[in-house]
């Protein structure tokens, strides 16, 4: 158990990707708070999941509402070691999008990814060891723009904020890397297609499937272990193919 000791937060923790991180996680060894801004859904999940585990209900594009759950998490399990940012938006964005659902995209996933970190990062520099990791989709890349305007610029500030602070905190001892993942497996996006857009989005995908949720786990769990020390500023595509680079 290479995470044994160690303090997880995963936001947007009830989605299908967000969870199966968690899950991993656990199997390392951490003790990990779910925060997510569905208080309902947190606590049907977490009664299922084995170790050391806290539901924090917050909405993480607040900043107030951040601080108060870093201080209630920090109280019940210790500092912050591993934050693992994922949007709780489950709400697909159209190419169209209205501006108020332009804000809530650059909302839940950029702000919500730059208020945790701004939060968790001075502790991890204090004590010399730190990781962040941030799930993005491959609209932060360019690819399956389908998902619009909206959710590409928000997911796109992600990956600036990830480089930002990997050199921040690489002095420190804290590495800060994202995951570029293509369409999940169940998640709320995939079933938001018909079956003419699933069949679609498939013909683009070399490997010709969706991800599964447990494949992007593994590579959270990698690059939240001490095995992923000297990786930092990376951006790490599980898309089965879509971007290659």
């Amino acid at each position: 158990m290479v995470l044994q000791g160690k303090t997880a937060v995963v936001t947007g923790a009830t989605g299908n990707a967000a969870l199966a991180v968690v899950r991993a996680l656990l199997e390392d060894g951490a003790q990990v708070a779910l925060v997510d801004g569905d208080p309902m859904r947190l606590d049907s999940l977490i009664r299922f999941l084995r170790g050391t585990t806290v539901a924090v209900p917050a909405d993480s594009s607040e900043p107030g509402a951040v601080r108060q759950a870093q201080q209630q998490i920090e109280k019940l399990l210790g500092p912050i070691d591993i934050l693992v940012n994922a949007s709780d938006d489950p709400a697909p964005a159209r190419p169209d999008a209205a501006e108020d659902e332009w804000r809530r995209a650059i909302a839940r996933n950029l702000d919500g990814a730059y208020h945790w970190s701004r939060a968790a990062m001075p502790g991890m520099k204090q004590r010399g060891w730190g990781r962040i990791v941030n799930l993005v989709t491959v609209a932060a890349k360019g690819a399956l723009l389908e998902t619009g305007a909206a959710q590409a610029a928000s997911q796109g500030g992600i990956l600036a904020l990830t480089f930002a602070l990997a050199r921040e905190g690489a002095p420190h001892g804290v590495t800060v890397n994202a995951i570029a993942a293509g369409y999940i497996e169940n998640s709320p996006a995939v079933e938001y297609l018909n079956e003419a857009q699933r069949r679609m989005l498939l013909a683009q995908i070399p490997l010709a499937r969706f991800c599964r949720p447990e494949e992007l786990a593994h590579a959270a769990r990698f690059l939240a272990s001490p095995l992923a020390g000297f990786v930092t500023g990376e951006v790490l595509d599980v898309n089965g193919g879509v971007a290659m680079d």
